[in-house]
């Protein structure tokens, strides 16, 4: 389906508006035209006086021009009302569907799955939520109304030309049609290049998005100039996907104004001659002219709109494709309503694939309620995995995960997290205060309850040391703390829901001793009659765990308590006393 229509079935809300603001584009050009007809008019009256065609209603000459006067009056303030009236109504319709878009693609992102999502580069998405979306404006802006004057000047004119003398007509309407094929030609050599265009210009904004999240990182490697070059590469290839473009759209003035050009000097001499031999009145003449300008003149624009209109088009199928994506997966909201849980999990035989890889093969395990359950192994053995499909953010391949001794997949995945608690190695923090930080996802909670719950995380007392207290900024991705604060606030959030659930994703990982031993403290505390899911590399923040697993190639090959796992002297004791600085046993 063509990208317009496409828009035109999403943008169903916004229908009605959209034909008000036709109506009003087409008024305004049909006043802008009558300017010329009422010349025609005047003309006629001053050369003919009491004989003008005017004559037969009004007799006085006098009164003919007062008359003229007036009725041109009126057209100007009628032709500037609905001027008005028309872009105030287009561009309101261009700032609605912008907005609607954004906001829907946007919300419609954030629902993907993830399997989805792993194939959308986070710089592409951001060029069609920002980029992409303000092109579609600003052919809705002004394109759109252009396009369809466009049109109506060409009907109403040579409506007017063939009253007044069909042969004139003939000769001034010639070009038309080639100059709408020519422009028909090049659209169709446009659409290419724009689509390349986009394309290169999501990539250029990824790779600032990119670079600009990791500048420590770049600085701290000295990869300045590395970085500076492959910018430079990218938005050399958008440059030069602009210069093909560019050398396509520049193309259209010329070869439209030759058109124009053959049709207003064949109006002016054929006309010309017909009224020297007295076959078409001087003041038909004076309209015909004028007019001629008034068909061919605005097609020179069409250079600008077909490039407005194909850049637009290009935008629109970008974001429209993306809006489409998985369109029919409603995990988030599929399923029963988990109103309450107690905290029963069990694993029976899960397996996860992410493609033609193994994530997981078969892993069984029982969690009953309140108790601590920790995960360890090497990178890649599963256990972010297993964490990740308890939230729902993927479904099991293979085998059943069952909450309460329901299914996971016949639960709606909105209603079930809002039973769990989620902490993540790689914290994630809102450009706010660290109020609104830790009440993100609980925005109901009271100033009290964020108190205790960073009290309960070992977080209150650096809070309170910070300038403004709880109402001190955190900056971009929380760049103002430390990465042992911003784990602690993290913490802080996923108790201030007092979920029955909670899963803890490497969250000593980033710390010192100091900050580990607190949230240790923090954890011995929030996890009593709570289950709770831990996978960590520091093996000390996990010993008191009522059953620790080890997993290797997505599979559990050992599991027990700390003490049972270092009596089997395998894998985790291995572990142990490499973390620990022990001996390894002879």
């Amino acid at each position: 389906m063509h990208p317009l229509q496409r828009l035109w079935v999403y943008a169903r809300h916004k229908r009605a508006s959209i034909i008000i603001a036709t109506v009003f584009s087409v008024a305004n050009k049909v006043f802008d035209i009558l300017p010329e007809v009422i010349i025609g008019v005047l003309v006629d009256t001053v050369v003919k006086r009491e004989s003008s065609w005017l004559a037969q209603f009004v007799t006085d000459v006098k009164m003919q021009l007062l008359l003229l006067g007036a009725i041109t009056a009126a057209i100007w303030i009628m032709e500037s009302t609905f001027e008005y009236l028309y872009q105030v109504r287009w561009r309101n319709i261009a700032q609605d569907i912008q907005h609607g878009l954004r906001r829907d693609t946007y919300a419609h992102v954030q629902t993907l799955p993830f399997s989805v999502l792993q194939d959308q580069r986070t710089g592409q998405t951001l060029a069609v939520l920002n980029d992409d979306i303000n092109q579609l404006e600003r052919f809705l802006n002004g394109g759109a109304n252009d396009l369809i004057q466009v049109v109506v000047s060409s009907v109403a004119v040579s409506a007017i030309f063939f009253v007044l003398t069909p042969q004139v007509a003939v000769v001034a309407i010639l070009p038309v049609p080639i100059i709408l094929l020519g422009a028909f030609l090049f659209q169709r050599r446009l659409a290419p290049h724009y689509a390349t265009v986009r394309r290169r210009a999501a990539e250029l904004n990824e790779l600032l998005a990119n670079n600009l999240g990791g500048i420590t990182t770049i600085r701290a490697f000295v990869g300045e100039e590395h970085e500076n070059r492959r910018l430079e590469a990218k938005s050399l290839a958008y440059q030069e996907a602009n210069t093909g473009a560019i050398k396509v759209s520049s193309a259209i003035t010329p070869v439209i104004r030759m058109g124009v050009l053959a049709g207003f000097v064949g109006t002016l001499l054929y006309g010309g001659f017909l009224t020297l031999d007295g076959s078409l009145e001087v003041g038909a003449y004076s309209v015909l002219v004028f007019l001629t300008q008034r068909l061919l003149w605005p097609f020179t624009r069409l250079a600008d709109m077909t490039d407005l209109y194909q850049r637009s088009m290009a935008s629109a199928r970008r974001a429209l494709d993306l809006l489409d994506l998985s369109k029919d997966d409603d995990r988030e909201t599929r399923g029963e309503t988990v109103d309450q849980v107690t905290g029963d999990i069990v694993f029976d035989h899960v397996g996860l694939d992410y493609g033609d890889t193994t994530a997981l093969s078969d892993v069984s395990l029982t969690v009953p309620a309140g108790q601590t359950v920790a995960f360890v192994g090497t990178t890649g053995s599963g256990k972010s995995s297993l964490l990740r499909l308890l939230l729902r953010l993927y479904d099991p391949t293979r085998g059943t995960i069952r909450l309460d001794g329901k299914d996971l997949t016949t639960l709606a995945a909105k209603s079930l997290r809002r039973h769990i608690g989620y902490v993540s190695q790689e914290v994630f923090l809102t450009d706010g205060t660290v109020a609104d930080n830790i009440a993100y996802g609980s925005f109901d909670k009271s100033r009290e309850d964020i108190v205790r719950a960073a009290q309960d995380a070992f977080a209150h007392d650096f809070i309170t040391r910070l300038p403004q207290g709880y109402d001190a900024p955190v900056g971009e991705r929380g760049v103002l703390l430390s990465g042992g604060q911003r784990q602690r606030i993290a913490l802080a959030r996923a108790l201030l829901k007092d979920p029955p659930v909670l899963i803890l994703d490497e969250a000593t990982s980033a710390v010192d001793n100091e900050t580990e031993r607190a949230i240790q403290r923090s954890l011995d505390l929030v996890t009593q009659d709570r289950t709770t899911l831990i996978v960590a590399h520091r093996l000390s923040t996990i010993r008191h765990a009522h059953v620790i697993c080890v997993l290797e190639h997505g599979e559990i090959c050992e599991r027990g308590t700390h003490d049972e796992l270092l009596a089997l002297n395998r894998r985790y004791a291995g572990l142990w006393r490499l973390q620990t600085g022990e001996r390894d046993a002879a």
